[in-house]
């Protein structure tokens, strides 16, 4: 089977004028012409299109197309092998550009406006908030993300130094706190579940005993915030979720 120029064009996005220019520099000539001399491609010749686009989506020159697809000793599993490689290294480089691109989206969302240096001075070089995107989505259009939003919209970095050193704290007494056996629905867990829910109400909106009980469970369900918590201490984020829950059956 083969096909004219303007059918190569149509399902393949490529413009009759490139495909005209790609044969008159050899670098796909159609195997047929019709009887009045028009361009024919076979299906082999749409194969090698399907190669140089490749190589062109990855930014190889023409010059070099030509030379990679004329080797006699490169085979058509070659030419796969690495596209696949060089497609999976540009994956990698893009996801990595997509996500330095979200975190920047993600921090001017909350109003953070820092200078990257008193970013990594506060933050250590991580994201200063990691799951906004998700929280947005999550609770965007509630009072209580609006206030949170109002109210970083103004910290700087003092501020933000301030809030880590409380959370820094408060992590090295929970993590004191377990190591000496006390159980989640205890008293002293429970006391410093309360410090937890007013540490939000603090910083960031009113936290009631029923929102908080909902963060407790997400601690456990959402698996970055159950790395976070456990990095302090491997079983932390149950405990913390059950002396939540315990606190909040407390002042019911």
């Amino acid at each position: 089977m083969s096909h004219p120029v303007g059918q190569v064009a149509g399902f393949t996005g490529v413009t009759v004028r490139t495909l005209h220019h790609y044969d008159e520099i050899g670098l796909l000539v159609p195997s047929g012409r019709s009887h009045a001399g028009h361009r024919r491609y076979s299906d082999a010749d749409l194969d090698r299109l399907q190669q140089i686009l490749f190589y062109r989506e990855l930014g190889f020159p023409l010059d070099q197309v030509a030379a990679l697809l004329d080797d006699p000793r490169a085979d058509p599993r070659e030419h796969l092998r690495r596209q696949h490689d060089l497609l999976t290294d540009r994956i990698e480089k893009l996801r990595k550009m997509a996500a330095a691109v979200e975190h920047a989206m993600e921090a001017r969302t909350m109003g953070i406006d820092l200078t990257p240096e008193e970013k990594f001075e506060v933050f250590g070089g991580k994201d200063p908030e990691e799951h906004a995107e998700e929280a947005e989505s999550r609770w965007g259009g509630t009072d209580a993300y609006a206030e949170s939003q109002r109210r970083t919209s103004r910290y700087g970095k003092d501020d933000w130094q301030r809030m880590r050193a409380e959370t820094a704290a408060w992590g090295g007494r929970y993590d004191a706190l377990m190591v000496s056996g006390e159980p989640a629905t205890g008293e002293p867990a429970i006391d410093m579940a309360e410090e937890h829910r007013q540490h939000i109400t603090r910083w960031f909106y009113a936290c009631s005993y029923d929102i908080h009980r909902g963060l407790g469970e997400m601690y456990v369900s959402d698996e970055r915030f159950r790395a976070f918590y456990d990095a302090l201490r491997p079983g932390l984020a149950e405990h913390l979720r059950d002396a939540i829950a315990a606190n909040a059956a407390r002042h019911a």
